[in-house]
């Protein structure tokens, strides 16, 4: 029952975004994710797309066929809800039981704002090959890979959705399942995209979304992506503010090892804290 495009529904910006996200789904779960969100937008609508209707033959005491279309219109939306979050409760314990098979491995999980690199640099670090594009919302599905560090030092890393400024409220209960992966990770690489014009706004929406995950207590690797579009003393202005991050270009590999690095360290004190982990 996923919202039809050209049903005229006022779209907000909401809407907008949602319909975004239900042309780039792929996977059952990413797919059963937005319809889930199209349609908790779409029920508190649906009185508007039917005011045209409930005017004709409605009198005191009686019942016009929009307002019993209307009724109609909402039981099915609120049932196709409900088959929805029973569809993602299974589909969210099929994936703790994959996390759980993956036992005692180093997780790491990519987060950041849309379109700052993260599926690529999940490519870079396990010389995969998963898709990238240059577009909005073009990862829905957390992907995982093995990458090797160093000798002996495997480690789980994990692409995400990535976040935008007043991600619409329904979007993220709805990908809370995929976003489970942010929960459970031992490390964080927030990945920035160094040549936005609006970089600070983004950097808070990212952290923003962290906290409403309860996660911003996580260690957490800055990393400023794309630094091959910038001018040297925009580096070196970027480095004086943030003296702890990563800087690196994906596209023309660039510091990769140092981030491999900074990753490293994290583990390390990991371990000294708990030798089993």
């Amino acid at each position: 029952m996923t919202l039809n495009r050209k049903a005229k529904v006022g779209l907000d910006r909401s809407g907008l975004i949602l319909d975004i996200f239900a042309r780039r789904a792929k996977s059952r779960e990413a797919k059963t994710q937005v319809e889930l969100a199209q349609l908790k937008w779409l029920l508190p609508r649906l009185t508007r797309r039917w005011t045209h209707l409930s005017r004709q033959e409605g009198g005191i005491g009686t019942r016009g066929p929009g307002e019993t279309q209307l009724e109609v219109d909402r039981r099915r939306v609120r049932q196709r809800i409900s088959d929805l979050q029973r569809t993602l409760k299974k589909i969210e314990a099929e994936r703790r039981v994959q996390r759980k098979r993956r036992g005692r491995l180093y997780k790491i999980t990519i987060v950041g704002y849309t379109n700052a690199g993260k599926s690529s640099l999940l490519n870079l670090l396990s010389h995969s090959t998963v898709e990238v594009r240059e577009r909005l919302f073009a990862t829905l599905d957390s992907t995982s890979r093995m990458i090797w560090l160093a000798p002996g030092r495997k480690a789980l890393l994990t692409d995400t959705v990535g976040f935008i400024r007043r991600l619409p409220p329904h979007l993220v209960a709805s990908f809370r399942s995929t976003l489970g992966v942010v929960k459970e990770a031992d490390l964080l690489i927030h990945l920035i995209d160094s040549s936005a014009f609006d970089l600070e706004p983004r950097i808070l929406t990212v952290r923003e979304a962290l906290r409403d995950l309860k996660v911003l207590f996580k260690p957490t690797i800055l990393a400023f992506n794309k630094i091959d579009l910038l001018h040297p003393n925009q580096i070196k202005a970027f480095k004086i503010l943030y003296p702890n991050a990563c800087f690196l270009s994906v596209f023309k590999r660039w510091g990769v090892e140092a981030l491999k690095g900074k990753i490293l360290e994290h583990w390390d004190k990991k371990l000294s804290m708990n030798p089993q982990a």
